[in-house]
């Protein structure tokens, strides 16, 4: 089992910043893969980015260029970076953990609302 704690949201300008956090606990050492997805109000869950124990990277396309995704595995945290967000970037964010084994857990979602 695996608990994920995200925080960070909040509400910022078009332009701004924000990093969330997603603070992992449980059975870390089973982890494969972290990241980070959003969902926006009528829509689907979607990737934002991923992280593999190895540290290579994947971002959706939207995120590119603006948003990074690191993680500090003495912490056991993973970090989303965003900068010149949009107001097409509000949503629930959420943090998940593919397991080795098979399986995800996710957080509880922090909200981002980016207003014009």
């Amino acid at each position: 089992q695996v608990q994920l704690v995200e925080s960070g949201g909040g509400l910022v300008q078009a332009g701004g910043s924000l990093r969330l956090s997603c603070a992992a606990s449980g059975s870390i050492r089973s982890i494969w893969i972290m990241g980070w997805y959003r969902q926006a109000p009528g829509n689907q869950r979607e990737l934002v980015a991923t992280i593999t124990g190895g540290y290579s990277t994947n971002y959706a396309d939207s995120a590119k260029g603006r948003f990074t995704i690191s993680r500090d595995n003495a912490k056991n945290t993973v970090y989303l970076e965003m900068n010149s967000l949009k107001p097409e970037d509000t949503a629930v964010y959420y943090c998940s953990a593919r397991m080795i084994m098979g399986g995800d857990y996710w957080g509880q979602g922090t909200q981002v609302t980016v207003s014009s």
